[in-house]
Order: C-alpha cells, then structure tokens, then sequence
C-alpha cells in the first residue's frame, strides 16, 4: 500500500458516449482489504465506473488511480499524457476483473485460460503459473474441469473459472461486473459463495450486482448510483436499512 492512500482513487470522473452522459463527476474511495458493492438501476453508470478503474473505458475528465499510480497516464506538469498500450496492460495486469458473460477464450482449456495472462502479461513461468492454477480451481471447485473447453461447463462453473483466472494474476484489486447477471438462478449461489469466500480473505474487491443479500453480507461500503451520479454511500445498514435518499429508498423496495 502506498503511504496509507486508498487503494481506489476515483476523482471527478466524466465519461460521455456521444451526447449521453454516463458519469458526471464521480468521487470513489476504496480503502485496501475492504469490499464496496456498487447498486443502482440499469443504466446509472456503475459498469462504466468500473471499467474506467481499469482503462478499458478512457474517462473524458477527472483521474482514476490505484494503489497511488495514476491508470492509463501519467503526469507531466500540470498536463497528463496517456500510457502506452503495453503500459496499460501490464497495469490491467494488477487488476483482476470478472465480467458477467465469463469471456473465457473457447479454443483453451480451462486451465490454458487461467495460465495465459500471467505467463503472456506478467512473464511469469508457465510451470509456476500452473502449479497455482491447479490450487485456485480446486479453491473454487471445478479442478476436475482443468483439461476440458468452457463449453463443456455450465454457466456457473464457467463463472468459477474466470474468478481463477482473475486471482492467477495475484491483482491488488478484483473488480466484478454483475457477476451472477448471466446465470440461471440455480447457479447465482455457487459463484456468490465463492465471492463471499474471497471477501473474507482480505481481497480488495468493487462489485456491481443486484444481489442485495450479498451487499448486506460482505459489503464494508454500499454505493448506490443513479445517473451517472453517486447518490449516497455508506455501510450496508445505512444504505439497505436506513436510506438517506428517497431514489435509494424506492430501487431498494422494488428489488427486495
């Protein structure tokens, strides 16, 4: 950690595509080893926040920095400069980030496609990544799938297998985009129960989901964003059980 800094920095962000804006003006602290679950209707910003934490969206204004190093530039003067493409991936590299349609790769096996990015973004050595491999599938249940393709697994245990993917990487930070939104309800369990295990290791973790059950469970902060602003924050009783906001209070009864 550097120098007691939160290990998310988001300050001013804007981010427009075309004449919609989607983030206007976001402040967001993380503090390291704490989980903040993001809620808020279709549409607020909260996947657009998340992508700007690591630069696959470029925000139009503000600064996004983890662990005290700007992401996606660099500072000269008063004036920043964008990183170079390998610069920006081998920061992504530090940032796990679990996508709610898996995006496994379908011509590698599950355990080629936790082994990949390691070994191709951080040059680690491919005996060494595999070793680790094998112990992160077998921590989230699927060890037995290594040597098949993602699409002989179901949804959930293909979910499983990008969070092993994201944890190869050993990243400060793992950022989850809706998670179980792609799921068959019988299967949103098996990958929550795996989420709520990583909460209680200590893993620094920003999660968007509507799963407000999880939010009361392992949340340290809930924020909820309504277009493209985040409208209050605070721990799970503040937020769930006691709304400042009357927009807070409404999406909080029609999702419960």
């Amino acid at each position: 950690m550097n120098g007691g800094l939160p290990m998310v920095d988001v300050r001013g962000v804007h981010k427009s595509f075309g004449d919609l804006h989607v983030l206007r003006g976001v402040d967001l602290q993380v503090e390291q080893g704490s989980v903040m679950v993001i809620l808020g209707p279709s549409g607020s910003g909260k996947s657009t926040l998340l992508r700007s934490i690591n630069h696959l969206e470029k925000v139009d204004a503000g600064a996004v920095s983890v662990d005290g190093r700007l992401i996606g530039y660099r500072r000269r003067g008063n004036r920043l400069h964008e990183l170079t493409e390998r610069e920006i991936l081998h920061q992504r590299s530090e940032i796990g980030f679990v996508f709610q349609n898996f995006n496994l790769f379908g011509h590698l096996t599950v355990l080629q496609n936790v082994v990949e990015a390691p070994v191709s973004a951080q040059g680690r050595k491919r005996r060494d990544v595999e070793s680790l491999a094998m112990e992160l599938l077998e921590r989230v249940g699927v060890a037995e799938k290594a040597h098949d393709y993602p699409r002989r697994l179901s949804g959930g245990q293909q979910q499983r297998v990008a969070i092993a993917r994201a944890l190869a990487l050993q990243p400060k930070l793992i950022l989850f985009d809706e998670p179980t939104s792609a799921l068959d309800p019988e299967l949103v369990g098996e990958v929550l129960d795996v989420i709520v295990e990583l909460a209680h290791s200590g893993t620094t973790m920003v999660v968007v989901t509507h799963e407000i059950g999880f939010a009361r469970e392992v949340a340290d902060t809930v924020v909820f964003m309504d277009e493209g602003r985040i409208i209050e924050s605070g721990s799970p009783e503040q937020v769930l059980d006691n709304p400042s906001s009357e927009r807070t209070r409404s999406f909080i009864s029609r999702v419960l």
